[in-house]
């Protein structure tokens, strides 16, 4: 019976208020309509008379409570370009409204169009950029009405809301968004705001499933929000996204510090494989250059952050940058080794033709001689090419221009490889292990601090 009493009232909200609704049973027994101005259903007389959509309950007097709760369905296009997420969520907000009471225990669905007719709250997203109520297959609200005239009023949403994102740690980074619901007109005279219960009126954050996140944890906080026009409440849902770095170890970590390893081949190959040392160096180079390009491809508006991934492709093209520098200081010093030995050597081997004829002690000191005269700065040995400048037949001039001769050579001396096959040796040792000391760092610091 109540139920005909419900769905015959739902008619009477939409015709005018001078009409008369009355049960078809009164109808029957032959009751008059004349003369009377107001509608007369038994236990809904409240819902029909003196109802002003206009004003909120309790008006004048205390605040209502709101009490709220949401369920989220997905979280999906995280960008890190835009910073930003896109969520769609059912937002159900309860409150007691006295002008709705009726008599009975029960609760009652109304349609969803029947929500223009009432009062209600005027809950906003704080920070949405795009927003939109799903109307598939029709408008996707709820209002359901319960005897003591409390009114539960769902909505589902899909909004794309602003996070502000820390991406120094990037790929190893956890960002904090936030979901927050805040009232537009009604300040916290009027309204206030609450979660129905705690931490756990939202649903379905643990049960979400991200493509690069995970949900590391959530809870709820209530504040309020001081504007030029007044204190207005606000619900806050925090909650902390931690980035699966397998994904980038796999793409670019891996590759990145394979390219490197293939760099220090070159350190087995001999100095004489100019084509072979040279090809593995550009080549490495090259890939590790187009690794860096890809890497910030998917970050083009977010270059402004010194990423952690920057800071590991930065090392690594580093090493195979030295790598590549190592071999040409080897292979220019092995150059100058050997283009001292041709002119001490060539004349050795013509003595030993013209033994017989020519004095062995003097045309040893003659190329010496000859030698000394045409080497360069960096392939002369400092002891013998230094020159005594406390000359007194010297000018004051020249002895400075000595001094500083000597002392230029001396500098260059120490910066002279001897051999330059140790290069090769010593570097098949420290790359290695400094590359190797570089990691511990990078990892730790930016994994644990």
């Amino acid at each position: 019976m109540s139920c005909r009493y419900f769905s015959f009232f739902s008619l009477c909200l939409f015709l005018p208020t001078q009409s008369v609704c009355v049960p078809r049973s009164s109808l029957g027994h032959g009751s008059s309509l004349h003369g009377r101005d107001t509608t007369s259903l038994s236990g809904f007389e409240n819902l029909t008379m003196g109802y002003n959509k206009y004003l909120r309950p309790y008006f004048g007097g205390d605040p209502v409570q709101i009490a709220m709760s949401l369920d989220i369905a997905s979280i999906s296009s995280i960008s890190e370009s835009d910073m930003d997420y896109t969520a769609t969520i059912s937002l159900r907000q309860r409150w007691t409204d006295p002008r709705l009471l009726f008599h009975g225990n029960r609760s009652f669905t109304l349609d969803a169009r029947l929500v223009e007719l009432l009062w209600v709250p005027d809950t906003y997203i704080v920070e949405s950029k795009r927003s939109f109520l799903h109307d598939v297959t029709v408008g996707n609200r709820l209002v359901r009405l319960f005897s003591n005239g409390t009114v539960l009023y769902a909505l589902r949403i899909t909004t794309t809301v602003a996070c502000n994102m820390d991406l120094t740690k990037y790929p190893m980074d956890t960002q904090t968004c936030q979901l927050q619901l805040e009232s537009w007109g009604y300040d916290e005279s009027d309204v206030t705001f609450t979660w129905l219960r705690g931490n756990d009126s939202v649903q379905g954050m643990q049960q979400l499933r991200l493509s690069q996140y995970t949900v590391e944890r959530y809870h709820t906080l209530v504040s309020s929000s001081q504007q030029e026009t007044g204190d207005y409440p606000r619900l806050i849902l925090q909650f902390e996204l931690r980035r699966n770095v397998l994904y980038f170890i796999l793409e670019t970590y891996v590759p990145s510090t394979l390219l490197v390893m293939l760099s220090w081949v070159s350190f087995w190959i001999t100095l004489d494989s100019v084509p072979a040392r040279t090809c593995i160096g550009v080549t490495t180079v090259l890939s590790m250059t187009t690794l860096m390009i890809g890497s910030r491809s998917s970050l083009s508006k977010t270059n402004c952050f010194i990423k952690a991934i920057d800071v590991y492709l930065g090392i690594c093209f580093s090493f195979i940058f030295g790598a590549l520098v190592e071999y040409a200081v080897a292979h220019y010093s092995s150059s100058q080794k050997g283009a001292a030995k041709v002119p001490e050597e060539g004349p050795a081997n013509e003595l030993t033709e013209e033994m017989e004829e020519v004095n062995i002690t003097n045309i040893l000191n003659n190329s010496v001689t000859s030698y000394k005269q045409k080497i360069s700065f960096t392939s002369i040995e400092i002891s013998s090419d230094n020159v005594n400048c406390s000359d007194l037949t010297m000018k004051s001039h020249e002895k400075i221009k000595c001094v500083l001769r000597n002392k230029m050579h001396r500098i260059i001396g120490y910066f002279t490889i001897q051999n330059p096959g140790n290069v090769d040796h010593y570097s098949k040792l420290l790359f290695p292990l400094f590359f190797m000391l570089v990691n511990v760092f990078y990892w730790a610091y930016y994994l644990y601090f």
